[in-house]
Parts: structure tokens; sequence; C-alpha cells
């Protein structure tokens, strides 16, 4: 937990000044994501994807960053499973969607040095009663398909 503060400070610092995506306080964190909650996610982006034609891989991280749960689409290229796990991580550690990286990027010329920092949209938050649960990263499409998939992902989760 020390080292999830510790990165979590670390980008505070770096990007409060120019980027709106970070202006807001992200939520704390809750308890972690379970087992059930983690397939109902990685369920719905399964089935984005599908609807979508997308070939992509899921993980399900817990509110520490530990992969709960993974899946992957037939034919979804390899270097997608590793991606979408360090997606899912990036969005849990450091309390907001990988999105903000991407738009953060403008005037924080520091901000790829960040130890976990993944600049690609596809990380999304788990939230529930206003807290993280957990996060889910989808990699194997364009940033925005990532997103979108795990976007569905997400919100599937009561």
């Amino acid at each position: 937990m020390k080292l999830q503060a510790c990165l979590a400070a670390a980008a505070a610092f770096a990007l409060a000044s120019s980027a709106p995506a970070f202006a807001q306080a992200p939520p704390d964190y809750g308890l972690p994501i379970n087992t059930a909650q983690a397939k109902a996610a990685a369920a719905a982006a399964i089935a984005e994807m599908a609807k979508n034609n997308w070939k992509m891989a899921v993980s399900v991280v817990d509110s520490g960053g530990n992969l709960v749960y993974f899946e992957k689409v037939d034919g979804t290229q390899h270097g997608s499973i590793e991606i979408s796990q360090k997606k899912a991580r990036a969005a849990a550690n450091f309390r907001r969607n990988t999105k903000a990286f991407v738009d953060g990027l403008a005037g924080n010329p520091g901000l790829p040095t960040l130890p976990g920092v993944i600049i690609s949209e596809g990380g999304v938050l788990v939230v529930a009663g206003g807290k993280i649960i957990g996060a889910l990263g989808c990699s194997g499409g364009t940033g925005a398909q990532d997103g979108v998939a795990c976007g569905a992902g997400a919100a599937a989760v009561k």
C-alpha cells in the first residue's frame, strides 16, 4: 500500500497543475471487487467486444491492483494480455481511468517517467457505492475501442 500511496502522490503532483482530468479528487478505495463481480464485468466487456467484432483481452484487478480475473477473445494478439493487465493496474493504482493520462500528457513531460503509468485508453475504474473496488484493462483495439469495451464492463458491476 505504501507504493500505491507514493505513486498516487507522484501522479497528483505531476498532473495537478495543468490537466483538467486530474482537477477533481478521485474516489477513495473500498472493499476489493469479488470474483462474481469481476466475472460479470469481464462478461459485459466481452459482449461489447463481440458486438463490435473486436479481438481483445480483458483483465480485472481489485482495488490493490491484484489480478482477479482475465479473459481474451480468440485471435487476440498476444501482447494484449500483458497490456490489459498493466492498464487495469494503472487505473487502480492511480485512482483514475488511463484516459486521464492521455489527456494529461500535454504540458506534463514527466508523466511517462512515473512508474506504472500507461498512456493509453482502456484502463477503467470499477466504482461501487462511491468507492473504487477495482479496475478493468482492455487491449487489442484502438485506445478508444479499449475504453468503450472496459467502460461497458465497469458499468455492469453493481
